[in-house]
């Protein structure tokens, strides 16, 4: 069973559809310093967020209360997303009373927030020890219904991989992320959206690489998947991995139909060993030969992600040598046109050139497709999140452009 996390301390989410380009008043759910008075109370009390709903069984049990309730705290939590625990009206007056005193339900609030002119909203939360995440809220192009979104999570702060063609890297590892700031993630940015909104899909693509924090990546990803929370679907959640290898199928296993983007980025074990020195431990060849073999549903399929770099590896030559290396793999790839930022040493290819790469792949019986990242301008796209001040105290120039109020 969790226990409470030393030092990290909450106040009460409200929603707010309307969120200015400023600092958010400094009652973020991470915010409080742990040595304040209400720091030290609330530190005290052991944190139901981040349990999965065995977990919690278990701890109304010791509770005296029957396991069921554990199931209804789990779904007060993440599916209603209610976080006050004298709110939960369907458990006993008496049991939500001894609860809370001893329990609290941790949540996040934006620190800084803003969109672009399409809708892309980039949210920052900053945590209890000051390290600043992102996540990324993106909206779906629909003909008629209720809007429908995308959301980008980050699972560390920063990121050890070190993809010299992606800002977080530039950040280095500042430290792993819990399950519990994970999920917290996700339901204060649904708590974000506008009245009849929802999040259609669920993608850990933001800061970090969610196999390098595995335990705590698997246990936030069954969580938003189980029947009792959200309602996001396991095959509307993927996660994003530059290839870490030995642990692609313990995903598979551990979080069963949800989906897996796996960065290649290059054609040759030389060019990706330059652009990503995880490929120096894991290689090209060992990846794909282990991709092979993951243990996915006969209807699913890998999706290969592969960012497009002007001049590096986006030649002709670099997309028949794709479709051989992919040669009986069921999958299907992700063409990404580099996203810039400040000081990177690459240039994004013309749109000719990426047509030109798309077609060659389609050819060979592949499906590909080109994804144009949303909220470039404001530094919210794919390999351009970072902290801004962890970044300033390495020497790096600042990414990203001016944040506009989001709108709902």
């Amino acid at each position: 069973m969790g226990t409470a996390t030393k030092g990290r301390t909450f106040a009460k989410l409200r929603p707010n559809h309307n969120i200015a380009e400023k600092k958010m008043k400094q009652d973020n759910a991470f915010a409080i310093p742990p040595d304040s008075p209400k720091g030290r109370v609330l530190a005290e009390k052991m944190d139901l967020l981040g349990l999965e709903v065995g977990a919690l069984e278990a701890f109304c049990e010791t509770m005296g209360e029957p396991t069921y309730r554990g199931r209804q705290l789990f779904s007060w939590i993440y599916e209603k997303g209610v976080f006050d625990i004298t709110q939960m009206t369907d458990l006993p007056l008496d049991f939500r009373g001894r609860l809370a005193g001893y329990a609290r339900v941790g949540h996040l609030q934006p620190d800084v927030a803003g969109a672009d002119a399409e809708g892309t909203q980039k949210i920052i939360w900053r945590l209890c020890d000051g390290v600043r995440v992102e996540s990324v809220r993106i909206p779906m192009s629909r003909p008629d219904g209720p809007r429908r979104w995308s959301l980008c999570i980050s699972t560390q702060a920063g990121c050890a991989m070190g993809c010299v063609f992606c800002l977080t890297a530039k950040m280095g590892l500042v430290r792993q992320l819990s399950a519990l700031e994970i999920v917290a993630q996700f339901l204060a940015a649904k708590n974000l959206l506008p009245e009849g909104g929802r999040f259609h899909n669920v993608v850990f693509m933001g800061m970090g690489e969610p196999l390098d924090n595995f335990e705590a990546v698997c246990r936030a990803a069954r969580i938003l998947t189980h029947p009792l929370a959200a309602g996001v679907s396991p095959r509307r959640l993927t996660v994003s991995t530059v290839g870490v290898a030995s642990r692609l199928a313990d995903f598979v296993r551990e979080v069963p139909g949800a989906g897996v983007a796996v960065s290649l980025n290059a054609s040759d074990e030389a060019t990706r060993s330059r652009l990503m020195p995880v490929n120096r431990k894991w290689s090209l060849a060992h990846l794909l030969d282990v991709c092979r073999d993951l243990p996915v549903a006969e209807r699913d399929r890998i999706t290969f992600e592969y960012v497009l770099l002007g001049g590096e590896n986006d030649s002709e030559a670099d997309a028949r040598r794709l479709c051989r290396l992919l040669g009986g793999i069921r999958c299907k790839v992700n063409l990404i046109p580099w996203n810039p930022f400040p000081g990177a040493p690459f240039v994004r290819p013309a749109g000719e050139r990426v047509a030109a790469f798309r077609e060659i792949l389609l050819r060979s019986g592949l499906t590909a497709t080109v994804r144009y990242s949303k909220g470039v301008e404001i530094g919210a796209a794919c390999g351009q999140l970072a902290d801004a001040a962890r970044l300033r105290e390495k020497g790096f120039p600042l990414a990203g452009g001016t944040l506009r109020a989001a709108p709902p």
